[in-house]
């Protein structure tokens, strides 16, 4: 055992930087959301459906309004902005610091003047937005400072900062709703007020680092980068954001809170996928870059099969989980899991499309395809929640991310034929094919076996039995996108 650890912390003392960033970056990211989702079945259970399906609400709302009050400047357009004002990026900063805290001032001065009107339409209480104003005025703090840290290759500090706040969010939600009467407010607040104590301190940071609250280039270039993404970004929320708000405002806030927890149950495979997109993006970069394109198939391969099964595994355990995460309140949420699961696996399958959009700079196509996606989500929604009720959000969901995936498709293969005409494709699409048939059955299939236990879990054996057998290629696979 002694051995083991001192080869495994050689090989950690031998990993660039950067390398070493990535990696507890991703950590972080693993366990932040971990904190969240192990969270979920203490909130399911101490808030009622219609308590839940309001903070689900108010959640989903704070991640479209950031896009407008912040611009979403701390993402590419900052870091690249590291590089062209590289000399004076501390003012860089502040200025776009204070940029983000204008606009948002003035949506707050906005929200002033018609208070009742914009709170009806958003289905929340007044009470409850000034904690959002909280959170939307200092959020981006935490986020330039991320941003600056992972551009400088440290790590240390941000981990550090962020699991700290996320746990005594957790914990200050927990205390709070259990001592307290108002338990929507109570969880709403104790979540504004940790973030604006930890994201207000690295506020104060930056500007007094900073000092000039308004540079005009500085303020023109974050505007002429961010305002033509703004589309892309709604677009990537409305996906994901969409469903629960509609339901929320079509058919009540307790369905919007069975939606959200199975949304929630059946995105956790989404952190395992996110870890593998940041170890297979730059794998085959490097290996278009250095003209071993045709290697990519078969190390990638492999992934998908996995892939596929996680998320036949995650809508087999679909009961099981529910109960775990939400208590029996919530069992009939378990019929919207399979649809969703199934969903993550074409997000999976759009993301290896648009690493080849990314690699040859074609960012417009992206916006592009998920703008469409985005578009027919909110038409399908707006159609088949009043017919069916909120299980029809999940369909729909899962038509959006194949429509998205077949958009990437021909976006990726109109790129092959421009810039690698000697390569007819990068994957395995006879397997991407099979895999994607197999999930969409299996799907259909976990529907109709749910009241049978044996049979369900029949077909779990046989899935993890496959993983088993296929476990030397998966390692291969897994070691050759590593080197």
């Amino acid at each position: 055992m002694q051995i083991r650890l001192k080869c495994l912390k050689q090989k950690y003392s031998s990993l660039s930087e950067p390398v070493k960033a990535s990696i507890w970056y991703m950590v972080c990211n693993i366990l932040n959301k971990g904190m969240a989702l192990i969270s979920t079945p203490i909130f399911t259970r101490i808030l009622t459906e219609e308590q839940y399906g309001i903070f689900s609400i108010f959640r989903s709302w704070y991640s479209i309004l950031i896009i407008f009050t912040s611009l979403n400047i701390f993402l590419g357009g900052y870091t690249k902005g590291l590089l062209i004002f590289k000399n004076d990026w501390k003012a860089f900063t502040s200025s776009l610091l204070s940029l983000t805290t204008f606009i948002t001032c003035c949506f707050g001065i906005i929200y002033c003047a018609n208070s009742a009107s914009i709170s009806s339409f958003f289905e929340l209480p007044e009470i409850l937005m000034p904690a959002m104003f909280i959170e939307l005025l200092f959020m981006p703090a935490l986020e330039f400072w991320a941003a600056k840290e992972r551009f400088d290759f440290k790590y240390q500090k941000y981990v550090i900062v962020s699991f700290t706040m996320t746990v005594c969010s957790l914990l200050g939600g927990v205390l709070a709703v259990l001592s307290m009467n108002y338990k929507v407010e109570a969880k709403v607040y104790s979540d504004a007020i940790v973030k604006g104590l930890f994201c207000g301190f690295i506020f104060v940071i930056l500007m007094k680092q900073g000092k000039k609250l308004y540079v005009k280039k500085y303020w023109i270039y974050a505007l002429k980068f961010n305002i033509p993404l703004i589309p892309h970004y709604l677009s990537n929320y409305v996906l994901s954001q969409s469903d629960r708000i509609m339901i929320g405002k079509m058919i009540g806030t307790s369905q919007a809170a069975y939606y959200s927890v199975a949304y929630t149950i059946s995105m956790m495979m989404n952190i395992i996928i996110t870890a593998i997109n940041n170890s297979l993006a730059p794998y085959i970069y490097k290996s278009i870059d250095a003209g071993k394109a045709r290697v990519i198939k078969k190390t990638v391969t492999p992934i998908f099969v996995v892939v596929g099964c996680l998320s036949i595994m995650t809508m087999a355990f679909a009961p099981e989980v529910i109960y775990i995460f939400a208590g029996s309140n919530y069992s009939e949420a378990i019929y919207v899991i399979p649809p969703i699961a199934a969903s993550v696996f074409y997000i999976f399958l759009y993301s290896m499309f648009s690493t080849v959009e990314y690699f040859y700079q074609k960012t417009v196509k992206i916006a592009v395809a998920t703008c469409i996606s985005a578009g027919l989500n909110l038409v399908l929604n707006y159609m088949f929640i009043n017919l069916f009720g909120y299980h029809a959000a999940g369909y729909t969901t899962l038509i959006c991310y194949i429509l998205l995936a077949f958009t990437h498709f021909l976006f990726y293969k109109k790129i092959l034929k421009k810039e690698l005409p000697n390569v007819k494709n990068l994957y395995d699409m006879k397997i991407i094919i099979l895999v994607s048939c197999v999930v969409i059955m299996m799907m259909f299939v976990m529907l109709a076996i749910y009241k049978f236990t044996i049979i369900r879990y029949s077909i779990i054996l046989i899935t993890m039995i496959t993983l088993i057998i296929k476990r030397k290629t998966i390692v291969i696979s897994i070691e050759n996108f590593r080197k």
